[in-house]
């Protein structure tokens, strides 16, 4: 599944890239005032191949949730029990996922597919909105610094898991799916993927996630550094860097993003999760950074790393960073605002107005 996969992401079509550009050009507004909406709305028709591309909605958010075995290392004051509590919150619908979910009129499918201990028999009964996917490939990850996270055959199978969820998704109607996680402990293997992806410092690209003190945060950045010094991550094969220091959540992501583009639908990417998730997926498929949209920027400074080296730039920037899908949805209605521009501006000629 994951090579053909691979095989079916292409490039941007060209035939489409160049009547955006030009219908742009020709809508009644000064030629680059709506900025980088502009560049977006032609990077969408070049993925969708047509122009104008379709409106991206119905939106689907998938919430990939996992454990790590790094929390053993003492890299957040939250114990590992909030990953399946919060699993029961966003099924209950009281999470703030939710409700900008309801606010953007978005699904919301949660999938277990790393959890430590199994969500409580019955949860999806109070279900408001949200389901549950059961696709567990292990109970948590394996400690990063003592040894490999995952086995090759699980990472494959977390992104194989994330590349079926899409399918799913964009087979119910989908027009753009949105990243979601939920993980205690995951931004310390996010920012082991992305100083594995780009080369860069751990100190650069490890922050502060949840909020800890100062004691923790130089733990977690020596935890990063000894992941990347015990296993030598090579950035060519990223499945081998998912299986050495990745989360399950991580590489479901990957193939969540995969198979959008597979499909040609957007993937309107959330925090730092998501970054690290896109590098891993760019490096098994380069074109695959033209499903990728940029959310926001997250606090978290491995993100911003993340995005510069994919060449992305973020559509919005609060501060960001708390996950879930949150931002992602937040951007959300920029994205459809650019894609709306396409379809429903005038053109100078149709409405009258003379050029400059």
């Amino acid at each position: 599944m994951l090579e053909t996969t691979i095989a079916a992401i292409r490039p941007l079509d060209e035939p489409a890239v160049a009547a955006a550009r030009d219908l742009q050009a020709r809508l009644t507004k000064p030629a680059g005032s709506l900025g980088a909406l502009e560049d977006l709305s032609v990077r969408l028709a070049g993925l969708a191949g047509t122009c104008p591309p379709p409106l991206p909605e119905p939106a689907a958010v998938a919430i990939f949730a996992g454990d790590h075995g790094v929390h053993a290392q003492g890299v957040t004051p939250w114990p590992q029990e909030v990953t399946v509590q919060m699993i029961g919150n966003f099924l209950a619908g009281g999470a703030v996922v939710n409700a900008f979910a309801r606010q953007a009129g978005a699904t919301v499918t949660v999938v277990d597919v790393g959890v430590a201990t199994v969500p409580p028999v019955g949860a999806a009964e109070v279900s408001v909105g949200p389901r549950l996917v059961a696709a567990n490939v292990r109970r948590g990850t394996r400690d990063m610094t003592v040894t490999a996270a995952l086995t090759r055959d699980e990472a494959r199978a977390a992104v194989e898991t994330g590349v079926r969820v899409a399918d799913e998704l964009v087979d119910a109607g989908a027009g753009i799916l949105l990243t979601g996680d939920m993980g205690i402990g995951n931004t310390t293997p996010s920012a082991a993927l992305i100083a594995a992806f780009t080369g860069v410092d751990p100190a650069a690209v490890t922050g502060r996630g949840t909020g800890v003190d100062d004691e923790t945060y130089q733990r977690k950045i020596d935890v990063v550094r000894a992941a990347l010094r015990r296993h030598r991550p090579d950035p060519v094969d990223p499945l081998g860097v998912l299986a050495a220091v990745g989360g399950l959540e991580h590489a479901a992501l990957v193939g969540l993003i995969l198979g959008g583009a597979a499909r040609r639908v957007p993937v309107l990417l959330d925090g730092v999760i998501a970054a690290s998730a896109a590098l891993a997926a760019a490096a098994f498929a380069p074109d695959a950074v033209g499903a990728m949209v940029a959310g926001h920027r997250s606090a978290e400074p491995g993100a911003s790393v993340a995005l510069r080296h994919l060449g992305l730039d973020p559509l919005i920037d609060l501060g960001l960073r708390l996950g879930e899908g949150t931002g992602a949805l937040l951007a959300l209605p920029v994205v459809t605002g650019a894609v709306r521009v396409l379809h429903e501006v005038a053109t100078f000629d149709a409405a009258g107005v003379s050029e400059k």
